[in-house]
């Protein structure tokens, strides 16, 4: 059973719950279907699925949807996950392709294929995501009877990134593109949060490490998946910690895994990592682009919130909108009534709305000329109201910031600085780390529920440093990034932070009818943002260096947005720590050149302390650090 729920996550398999579903009857008696295999530049041939609307009184768009996940699953006439059926039943040219080196597509994958500026055609040699994107297009338009001449995509997760990748140097004929919680850098997506590994995803590498030998519609990577799932393990945390360094992963699970070897050999954001950032080459784009994501997505929230910040600061003629909901990783494209996530209820018909209300208009207005009101700069749902808000720009300047401090006996303040002298402190041990979530979980890809988990179990760990406000007398918004800035000391020479966002309920606050009867919501203190950070690279992505014990150090790092209100009556929390398992994976604590390769005994307690005058910025623009303008460096070229 958790093999299956690994492959939908992966999106090899379809489960119920998908909003409007088109079933395959449907799809045969008003589509044509046919399979292609299309030439790129280079004489690589793409497996490509085409569906043609059987009659239609004028041409149509095209509706393209590229991905490593085998488009043979959308073949048969079975197409009730993607798109939307208001969009299949509006009469689209739908088409789904294998990228180069996947499934029924020849050529080699590579992960995150490096962008090569420019798009020449009669360049037979420079080939990227761009390039084989324009290629199909160019074939479909010249081949693909009764289409307008019009072409949109879309993609979630990965499909999401070679969206996004298609935005440099696009084809002409691409006119709306909607990146969905795409990737934007592995290095702070998916398999690291700024640096640190994610440990949780040990099990995914099968699915992006192995090259296939000839072309199949069948996953070639089982047996390698089938290591960890034929007997999971019931609890993921002593799964992972019975493990021991990540070297043991190595020897145990993915020593022949050319992906995992890459990240082992790139431990610090060198250049494989920064070539296959695909955020310095979004610029000169000129058509619409619909960016997607969703607040309590743990995998990919870094990528649409910086692709359209992206987008928005070097394109003036693009039509740049951003939607972003109470979703986990592209929830937006299920629906299950109500709109729930983990312990807490949003609404009902999310997923619906936005599915009618804003995708369906974007690419009706932009490829069918359809009259549409247009939709807003910036569409986001607030977390705490859960309701839906329109901004002009993201982040909003018309909710001002705020600042939070720290004081004595755990209490935190707003906008009004404590005792800059005191000094909290707590004693982190790699060998008993504190659970990412209150709940058991086997082994998991991609943990989802915890991105709202209660934090009542973290705050009473005598190695998490706690602190709230008093009940707020009136709601508190926070609109935009968020910046911890702290100064650390610590006995060791090396230390993660994880720095967390809490909204605390009520006492009295009543329970949801969705959960069982031993969650109680009185009390709940619920994750609204958190962020972990390695602190070896406070100064430098590219660059690591190892503290100096007792010596006092600033390590200032940026959470992802939220748009949340605390309500009249809740408190705000902060919390910090250095442990976070197995959600990441655990910092040695004592420096070493390579956590990848750490031994047994390199792990250590350290005594960490924080110091009164550090502060959390939260809402707005924050402002930058050594480590994020070296980096936005590397993305301005």
């Amino acid at each position: 059973m958790r093999l299956f729920y690994l492959l939908l996550a992966l999106g090899f398999l379809t489960s119920g719950g998908y909003a409007q579903q088109v079933d395959s009857l449907y799809m045969v008696q008003n589509f044509d279907l046919n399979e292609y295999r299309i030439p790129m530049r280079d004489g690589v041939e793409l497996f490509t699925v085409v569906y043609t609307p059987k009659e239609t009184d004028e041409d149509v768009p095209i509706l393209m949807n590229r991905t490593c996940y085998n488009a043979s699953n959308y073949t048969d006439y079975k197409v009730s996950r993607y798109p939307s059926s208001y969009l299949v039943r509006d009469g689209y040219i739908l088409v789904y392709q294998d990228v180069r080196g996947r499934y029924m597509s020849d050529g080699t994958f590579d992960n995150m294929r490096p962008n090569i500026p420019g798009n020449d055609p009669e360049n037979k040699t420079d080939i990227d995501e761009s390039s084989d994107t324009w290629d199909t297009i160019e074939w479909l338009i010249n081949n693909i009877p009764n289409n307008n001449g019009k072409v949109g995509m879309y993609g979630i997760s990965y499909p999401g990134f070679y969206t996004a990748a298609a935005l440099p140097d696009a084809h002409p004929a691409l006119k709306a593109s909607s990146p969905q919680a795409p990737i934007s850098d592995f290095f702070f997506d998916d398999f690291h949060h700024q640096g640190a590994y994610l440990q949780s995803y040990t099990a995914a590498f099968a699915v992006f490490g192995y090259q296939k030998e000839e072309r199949t519609r069948k996953p070639w990577y089982m047996d390698k998946i089938k290591r960890f799932y034929d007997n999971p393990a019931a609890d993921g945390y002593d799964f992972h910690l019975s493990l021991g360094p990540l070297k043991n992963i190595t020897e145990a699970y993915h020593s022949d895994n050319f992906f995992w070897n890459q990240i082992i050999a790139h431990p610090n954001y060198d250049a494989f990592w920064q070539e296959r950032n695909i955020l310095p080459h979004l610029k000169g784009i000129d058509h619409a682009v619909l960016t997607v994501g969703g607040w309590f997505d743990a995998e990919d929230l870094y990528g649409p919130l910086n692709i359209y910040k992206r987008i928005e600061s070097e394109n003036p003629k693009a039509q740049n909108t951003i939607v972003m909901g109470p979703w986990d990783h592209g929830g937006w494209a299920r629906e299950r009534g109500k709109t729930t996530h983990n312990h807490i209820y949003f609404g009902d018909s999310i997923s619906t709305h936005y599915q009618k209300e804003v995708e369906r208009r974007f690419f009706n207005h932009h490829l069918k000329g359809t009259d549409e009101t247009p939709l807003p700069e910036a569409y986001m749902f607030d977390t705490g109201t859960k309701e839906w808000k329109s901004f002009e720009q993201w982040p909003p300047e018309s909710i001002p910031p705020v600042s939070l401090y720290f004081g004595a006996n755990g209490t935190l303040a707003l906008n009004k600085p404590q005792d800059e002298k005191a000094v909290f402190e707590y004693i982190s041990d790699p060998a008993k780390p504190v659970p990412y979530t209150s709940q058991t979980e086997g082994l998991t890809f991609t943990p989802r529920r915890f991105m709202s988990d209660d934090q009542r179990q973290a705050s009473r760990r005598p190695d998490v440093l706690t602190f709230v406000t008093p009940p707020l007398a009136d709601p508190e918004t926070i609109a935009g990034e968020i910046m911890a800035r702290l100064k650390v000391s610590m006995t060791g020479t090396d230390a993660d932070f994880i720095v967390k966002l809490i909204d605390v309920y009520p006492q009295d606050h009543p329970k949801y009818d969705h959960n069982p009867d031993n969650i109680v919501m009185g009390g709940y203190q619920q994750l609204v943002r958190s962020e972990v950070f390695r602190g070896r690279f406070r100064n430098s992505f590219e660059t690591p260096e190892p503290f100096v014990p007792g010596e006092v150090s600033d390590v200032n790092f940026r959470l992802q947005d939220v748009l949340h209100t605390f309500k009249k009556g809740h408190r705000i929390m902060i919390q910090i720590h250095s442990t976070w398992f197995p959600y990441i994976d655990r910092n040695p604590q004592k420096y070493v050149d390579n956590i990848y390769e750490a031994d047994a005994s390199d792990f250590i307690k350290s005594t960490i302390r924080v110091y009164g005058n550090s502060v959390i910025e939260a809402g707005g623009k924050v402002g930058d650090t050594p480590a994020i303008m070296e980096l936005e460096g590397y993305i301005k070229g």
